[in-house]
């Protein structure tokens, strides 16, 4: 597909899609919440939750996206 004279995938549009869409998801969900730790508790802000939550999953599979490639 060619936008402006460039040409993009459907992955990436995707991913900019799937991007705008976790950040929404993440600054419409503010309340404080209570997460259970095997011992203790923590209150956080939902947003930090969900972002570090994304974060990681980014993270994991990049990881495994790396590791598959060097096979």
């Amino acid at each position: 597909m060619t936008v402006k004279g460039r040409d993009f995938r459907l992955r990436s549009i995707g991913f900019f899609v799937l991007a705008a869409l976790a950040i929404w998801f993440i600054a419409a969900n503010t309340n404080s919440v209570t997460i259970r730790l095997w011992i203790s508790e923590v209150t956080l802000p939902l947003w930090i939750v969900l972002s570090v939550t994304l974060l990681v999953g980014i993270l994991l599979g990049l990881l495994i996206a790396y590791r598959r490639a060097r096979r």
